[in-house]
């Protein structure tokens, strides 16, 4: 028998369980990978708590988008795969498993030069980073302000703006600024005065906005720092980003992505894994814990207590 975490109600991080399921079986075009790692992110806890509207529950509910591990077997049609094959999983319900059924389409080949654990951390922060600058058109001379540059997002952000030729400024508790220094971001601290500091660390204007944090100050020092509200976005104000007209990605944005949005996003895990093997991308690594502790990797996501990427490991 297989291993999953599932749910039967929305609510606290208690109501995740770790059942037996029967072991799966590749359809036509499917794989099945025995999943070594699985990537928990917010999205996956505001689920669980009906923070993000879902519908009804009416069978126990799977968990999880993000993961890396081996195939395990393929069904028929599956020619791009073979089983052995080290691979990452995107846009696919269930990661937090022992064995998953995934369509063909959704994986992508791991080199051996990155870990199960830094390719499950990749899937979600780094396609939408990556989709998300590239629909701001971010490049050669451009100045990015990032608001939250020491999440996942904004990490995967500030490299991918820094190596296409941006200057970047991103916002971080001070405790995290030699870090944004490394991944060659301008650190300020985020807080009373935030507009001055950003305009002090610059030369020029500020061409472009990331908003990662959700708050009214990012908003509030985006809309003032740069004339172009259209150069302005948001992955957390979704409901309400039409109101300060700047646009919204993920975080509930009103309209769902559009088909040259997802195949960036699909186009920034390939290029962040080659980034990775090739020793020019970082991933922050957190906590691994055993799939039981599900529930304590959704509290942890949610109090913010884990610096890095935490991962669940079968």
């Amino acid at each position: 028998m297989a291993r999953a975490i599932v749910y039967t109600e929305l609510g606290s991080p208690d109501v995740l369980q770790l059942v037996e399921i029967p072991d799966p079986v590749a359809g036509p075009g499917e794989v099945v990978v025995r999943i070594e790692a699985a990537g928990v992110n917010p999205l996956d806890a505001k689920r669980r708590s009906g923070k993000r509207p879902s519908p009804p529950i009416t069978d126990p509910r799977h968990v999880g988008f993000d993961g890396a591990g081996v195939v395990d077997s393929v069904g028929d049609g599956v020619s791009d795969f073979t089983v052995g094959d080290r691979v990452v999983i995107r846009d696919t319900v269930g990661t937090y498993a022992s064995h998953l059924v995934v369509p063909a389409a959704h994986l992508a080949h791991l080199p051996d030069a990155v870990t199960a654990a830094e390719a499950a951390a990749l899937p979600i922060p780094v396609g939408t980073a990556y989709q998300c600058l590239r629909s701001l058109g971010v490049g050669q001379g451009d100045t990015l302000l990032i608001h939250a540059g020491s999440g996942a997002v904004g990490q995967a952000a500030i490299q991918f703006a820094v190596a296409w030729g941006a200057t970047v400024v991103a916002t971080g508790s001070e405790s995290r600024h030699e870090q944004l220094r490394d991944l060659g971001a301008i650190p300020v601290a985020y807080g009373d005065g935030l507009i001055d500091r950003v305009r002090a660390a610059v030369d020029g204007d500020i061409t472009v906005a990331l908003d990662c944090a959700g708050t009214d100050e990012a908003i509030r020092t985006s809309l003032d720092l740069v004339a172009d509200r259209d150069r302005i976005a948001t992955i957390v104000r979704g409901p309400d980003a039409a109101d300060f007209g700047i646009r919204a990605f993920s975080g509930g944005a009103p309209e769902p992505l559009t088909e040259q949005e997802l195949a960036r996003r699909v186009e920034g895990l390939r290029v962040a894994i080659d980034l990775i093997a090739a020793g020019d991308f970082q991933v922050e690594l957190g906590p691994e814990l055993p799939l039981s502790e599900a529930a304590e990797a959704h509290r942890l996501v949610e109090s913010h207590q884990a610096r890095g990427k935490i991962t669940l490991i079968p």
